[in-house]
């Protein structure tokens, strides 16, 4: 996903004085802001949850739906993950627009809709009859762009980018989510997977597999808007075209 980011503002023609990435401290991302026309020169903050990081790494602590910041502090905010689990989707988008300068960006990408179809359909295995929380909702890319144009955020930008990974066991898929963080955030109880549930899911995710690997598909949506400003290009008043599709078709 911080790869993603980069190659999309490497796109970019403009540069940014101040960014904020909102989650994890990458490595790889921070190098690679560095690296390009668009942010070489930048000022880079970090917004983190836990207060030992914030206080290790001298960064911003903060919820990812709260921004701890002040109005029209930054020119580009990049979130390369972690919206797929915030509580208030809108209140959180809202804020990023809010921190924006005029003419700011806001860039980010997340794990969408139809992520994970075959964890699902092992999990239920796992289960049995008793319905159990054990994966988030995950939001859809028609949804993702309703909620950018409603906080009011301009020229708006989503697709979808769908990855197929191989995984030889469902003890190597499991160990990759930890690995990323993508593992329960429920600050409840959760009812443990009993050792028959867990024969069960082991036993659909082998049955699920060709060749000793089973597929598991994982869809990334990326998105991005701008906060709005006078001098921003704007779409042409509906019905004021000069040529009809018909004749612009032909004349091609």
């Amino acid at each position: 996903m911080g790869q993603q980011l980069l190659d999309r503002l490497g796109d970019l023609t403009r540069t940014f004085a101040n960014v904020l990435i909102i989650g994890r401290r990458c490595p790889s991302l921070i190098a690679g802001l560095a690296a390009i026309p668009a942010t070489s020169n930048a000022q880079i903050s970090f917004i983190e949850q836990s207060a030992t990081l914030a206080e290790r790494f001298g960064v911003i602590i903060g919820e990812e739906d709260q921004l701890p910041v002040e109005p029209d502090s930054f020119d580009c905010i990049l979130w390369p993950g972690g919206l797929e689990s915030v509580n208030d989707v809108p209140g959180a988008l809202l804020r990023c627009r809010l921190a924006l300068h005029g003419d700011g960006l806001l860039l980010g990408c997340f794990p969408g809709d139809g992520s994970f179809p075959l964890l699902r359909q092992v999990m239920r295995h796992s289960d049995g009859d008793v319905a159990v929380a054990r994966m988030h909702p995950q939001l859809d890319a028609r949804a993702m762009g309703d909620v950018l144009a409603k906080v009011g955020l301009t020229m708006t930008v989503v697709d979808c980018d769908r990855l197929t990974l191989s995984y030889a066991s469902l003890a190597d898929l499991v160990a990759d989510l930890r690995s990323a963080a993508w593992t329960n955030m429920l600050s409840g109880a959760v009812r443990p997977i009993t050792r028959q549930g867990l024969d069960w899911a082991n036993s659909a995710f082998a049955a699920a597999s060709d060749n000793g690997r089973a597929l598991e598909q994982l869809r990334l949506i990326h998105f991005s808007g701008w906060s709005p400003h006078p001098d921003q290009p704007k779409a042409a008043r509906r019905g004021s075209a000069t040529m009809s599709l018909a004749k612009a078709l032909r004349a091609r």
